[in-house]
């Protein structure tokens, strides 16, 4: 019992790096329906920014993670602006294609010796890893400063999307763009706002993937990445409770896969998970289907 109540912990802080992924993942999509493929590398690109800013920078903690994530904001929107916004009018096919060389971009460009190197590198934490016991399982100070960062993040999101004026414009775009056009929103500065808060919470949840993990690659959002999207579809893609509850079922899958079947079927295990939840809900765990315009 002590080991499951582990992996459950083990699970949850997976689940919760997943969630500011997919966070990202669902916002983008719920907004102008795009899958955002290259999000898992402002993921990696963001574990990068977090890590220099604790240890090469002098940065306290705290600022690390402010400073990828503001970092990655200006990235995210950098992106919409090359590479989405002249293909929003375009065969989607145009602009999924668009995010895959984007994607591919970025992790071969930071694979350049004189951007991050090629090399995996072992990162050191920005403080020492204190273990407590909670119902005789080991419960670590960073599992609960990861909690402590999501739930913060998701909190501050939520009450950006109900309560603010952004918010609300976000909300309207999301229904219909030329409706919102004519209440006299701007939707292109609406969906720049879009990539930046998804790009930001991807950047945190990879500096605090990199303190969980300590390891990073320029190929190290590729899994994650693709994890959170599943978690976004499992949740009901467009949906920011479905992504967080999709990322959380995800996490726990792969850890209780990893640590009671076998660690080489977690994947193939995680993402079949997906496929029997789609077969039964295919607009995933709290989707609705939405009636056809004619």
């Amino acid at each position: 019992m002590t080991l499951v109540l582990e992996q459950i912990f083990n699970g949850l802080q997976l689940g919760f790096v997943y969630a500011l992924i997919a966070l990202g993942y669902t916002m983008v999509y719920g907004i102008i329906r795009l899958i955002n493929f290259a999000h898992g590398d402002v993921f990696m690109v963001g574990a990068y920014l977090g890590v220099l800013g604790y240890t090469a920078w002098g940065l306290p903690f705290p600022l690390a993670i402010v400073v990828a994530m503001v970092l990655c904001a200006v990235l995210g929107v950098s992106i919409e602006r090359v590479a989405y916004r002249p293909l929003r009018y375009a065969p989607r096919i145009a602009a999924l294609i668009s995010a895959i060389g984007v994607s591919l971009f970025l992790e071969y460009f930071c694979s350049l010796k004189f951007v991050f190197g090629p090399n995996y590198r072992v990162v050191s934490r920005p403080f020492e890893v204190v273990n407590f016991t909670v119902g005789g399982a080991n419960l670590s100070n960073i599992q609960i400063v990861v909690a402590v960062v999501v739930v913060v993040l998701l909190a501050l999101l939520q009450y950006m999307l109900f309560h603010t004026k952004v918010g609300k414009a976000m909300r309207a775009v999301s229904y219909d763009h030329d409706a919102a056009r004519l209440m006299g929103i701007n939707v292109d500065s609406i969906i720049s706002v879009t990539f930046a808060i998804g790009s930001a919470l991807a950047a945190a949840g990879g500096v605090l993937y990199a303190v969980a993990y300590p390891r990073i690659w320029p190929f190290l959002g590729i899994m994650p990445g693709l994890k959170a999207f599943t978690a976004a579809v499992l949740g009901g893609i467009g949906i920011v409770p479905g992504a967080v509850l999709g990322a959380i079922i995800m996490g726990q899958v792969d850890v209780l896969s990893a640590a009671f079947i076998s660690s080489q079927f977690r994947d193939a295990i995680a993402f079949s998970v997906l496929i029997l939840v789609l077969l039964v809900r295919p607009t995933g765990v709290l989707g609705s289907r939405q009636p056809e315009k004619v």
